[in-house]
């Protein structure tokens, strides 16, 4: 549980740098098929209590059902934030154009950045609780979760269409990595 808290820790500190790094280097802006066919939409309070929503029952969900569970929720979670640090820190994606300018409260200020945009993360924390969960019924939240966030953050046009659509692949792989990378530890240990 302690390698857990600690790869968690360190995956933020990882997403933390990652954020403040593209914010200050330039980005382009793509073209996207989707956004420019799309309306912008005011989904601001979806994105963020959402997104909160999300985290919360993939953390508090194993803490009551699933104990034993736990740790390896901790350890993919965090193995999928530093993948998106790293795919953050080479991918210098300009936020589109037309994306709807919203102000966060101030708590989460620290956490905010621009152009850190590959990939989505509203869109692939939800599927990893698919993922984690596939085998209880909660899988349910966690895909209708990861669907309708990929819809919030095209809508928005917060995200690109491709930060949304490679999320699920990327997560997918992840995941696959995380099963055989904790599962080697924990029988080593």
């Amino acid at each position: 549980m302690l390698i857990s808290l600690i790869l968690l820790a360190t995956a933020i500190i990882l997403d933390y740098l990652a954020g403040a790094y593209v914010t200050t280097v330039p980005a382009v802006e793509a073209p996207d098929l989707i956004l420019d066919n799309i309306p912008t939409l005011d989904l601001d309070f979806i994105f963020l209590y959402g997104i909160i929503l999300i985290i919360v029952v993939l953390l508090v969900y194993p803490l009551l059902f699933k104990i034993r569970e736990f740790h390896r929720v901790i350890s993919q979670f965090s193995l999928l934030i530093a993948v998106r640090a790293a795919f953050t820190t080479f991918t210098h994606l300009k936020i589109p154009a037309q994306a709807l300018v919203f102000t966060l409260p101030r708590i989460f200020s620290f956490i905010t950045f621009q152009n850190d945009l590959f990939f989505s993360g509203h869109t692939a924390v939800p599927f990893l609780g698919f993922l984690l969960f596939r085998h209880s019924k909660i899988k349910y939240f966690f895909l209708v979760s990861s669907i309708i966030m990929a819809a919030v953050v095209l809508f928005m046009h917060v995200h690109y269409t491709i930060d949304v659509f490679s999320a699920f692949f990327i997560t997918y792989g992840t995941f696959k990595i995380g099963e055989c990378f904790f599962k080697k530890i924990s029988k080593g240990s």
